[in-house]
């Protein structure tokens, strides 16, 4: 770059080689089916603050070695009154701290701050396409391994026998809570069992694919009776909490994080909420106050980063403020049914819907019944222009071949689907996983071969087929954001 008129070039102009990248994913979106449950399209609005001058901001909240920040300090106050008002907090009983990157570094600060290094925490049994590591303990000998796939998240501690992956396994001592095999829901009886031998410093009740309202209640008297605190990780439903459609976590749990870009619509970005003001009176009398705040925001800055994303702060104070609307009340309801209406129309289809349904914007599918791995189901799905993910489901044992997918609706639903959508959305799924039966057939049980065969001039006349409807379907649909990327 030689002059400053060179630094005002739009990207087309400037780096069209990535202006073309950039441009196929926008139409890849647009003409395809987003259906990964984590996912979802910001607005225009969002988009606008993360491309701004905010990026350019060094800061660092409260301290001094910078200057020049009177507006970022502005904006980084709105979110936070923003963050509050969203899910109807009073600022003398909750703090929150919008500066974690996204939801990893949200929680691992949380456990730095509060759990200390080595100390114990109890999280869900985790699903991810992966291994981890640790010690299997004596007093969860009754479950079959220690991989038992549930519906957790990585940053809630997941390990296995013979590796550990997730860095809060690593430096925190971690215990799985499990779902029963029977009923596929949270074991509640067998966490209080297990809690009362492990004495975690802190229970987190988190999903990551777990289609059910969680009893925070529950939660809540198993964490008092062994002196845990209790960390909600609302990331998945958080849309649905600040609209009042799922179980509140703030009634009950000590600490609240979430991420900001699935159901509530925002940036990528994570936030923390925590507990402030009295906790209790001592046996003299005398109040106790909640010392979170402090510890939580010094784990956050200086302990596990620098200077926060300020144009991400800003596009997640523009996503506060549309929780708040009327409107998106609306969307989260329709969220909701469209993932009812898609879980029903799969099952009425001879599909398996772990647990029977679902409570919120997401759809646990089993493939076993079809013979299908989970592997198999998301490659077809993402041949035809439907991204979907595979997840290991109940009775899996290992996480490197998972049985099944999880579906999300929050995506379609913003771009405008509903209930009938759903249905024939349903009927393209089913088209695709009678194709992929039939690869298989010729391919064997072999992903690799599997795609091979897929890949085929033999099938690849059907792939085209039921892609070209799809898309086509897809492009009826608007696409939110920015026109152009």
């Amino acid at each position: 770059m030689s002059s400053c008129r060179d630094l005002t070039l739009p990207l087309e102009e400037d780096d069209p080689e990535l202006c073309a990248i950039i441009k196929k994913e926008r139409d890849r979106q647009f003409r395809g089916l987003e259906m990964i449950a984590s996912e979802n399209f910001t607005s225009r609005a969002v988009n606008d603050c993360l491309s701004s001058c905010l990026t350019n901001k060094y800061s660092e909240a409260g301290q001094v070695y910078y200057g020049g920040n009177e507006y970022i300090d502005q904006v980084e106050s709105l979110c936070q009154a923003r963050a509050l008002a969203a899910f109807g907090l009073s600022p003398e009983a909750w703090g929150v701290n919008v500066q974690p990157y996204s939801g990893s570094p949200a929680n691992f600060a949380v456990y730095t701050a509060l759990v200390l290094p080595h100390g114990r925490i109890m999280g869900m049994g985790q699903v991810r396409d992966g291994g981890g590591g640790g010690q299997i303990i004596p007093i969860i000998s009754s479950y079959d391994s220690l991989d038992l796939p549930d519906g957790g998240h990585l940053t809630h501690g997941f390990y296995t026998a013979t590796k550990k992956v997730s860095a809060t396994s690593i430096f925190f001592e971690s215990m799985p809570y499990k779902i029963d095999p029977k009923t596929e829901l949270i074991d509640y009886d067998k966490l209080e069992e297990t809690a009362r031998l492990f004495k975690p410093k802190m229970i987190i009740a988190g999903v990551s694919c777990y289609p059910r309202h969680l009893d925070y209640i529950r939660f809540r008297d198993i964490c008092d009776q062994n002196g845990s605190l209790l960390l909600a990780d609302m990331s998945h439903v958080s849309g649905l909490v600040a609209t009042k459609l799922t179980s509140d976590p703030f009634q009950h749990c000590d600490i609240v994080t979430t991420t900001t870009h699935k159901t509530l619509r925002g940036p990528r970005s994570g936030v923390i909420f925590y507990r402030k003001g009295q906790k209790c009176v001592d046996k003299q009398g005398q109040p106790v106050l909640y010392d979170y705040e402090d510890r939580i925001n010094q784990a956050v800055f200086p302990g596990l980063q620098g200077g926060p994303h300020n144009h991400q702060i800003a596009a997640v104070a523009v996503a506060m403020r549309q929780a708040t609307l009327p409107g998106f009340k609306v969307y989260q309801k329709q969220v909701v049914s469209n993932a009812q209406a898609l879980a029903s129309g799969l099952a009425g289809a001879g599909y398996k819907v772990v647990t029977g349904g679902t409570d919120n914007h997401l759809v646990w599918l089993d493939m076993r019944p079809q013979g299908l791995s989970g592997g198999k189901a998301e490659r077809v799905l993402e041949e035809v222009a439907i991204s979907v993910n595979k997840n290991t489901v109940p009775g899996d044992k290992s996480a490197l071949n998972p049985s099944g997918l999880r579906i999300g609706t929050p995506a379609l639903t913003t771009r405008g689907m509903v209930e009938d959508d759903m249905a024939k959305i349903v009927a393209f799924m089913d088209q695709a996983f009678k194709l992929a039966k039939d690869v298989q057939v010729k391919s064997g049980p072999k992903l690799v071969d599997f795609k091979k065969v897929l890949a085929s001039e033999e099938f690849q006349a059907r792939v085209t087929e039921i892609r070209t409807k799809i898309e086509d379907y897809a492009a009826t649909f608007p696409l939110p954001g920015r026109p152009d990327l």
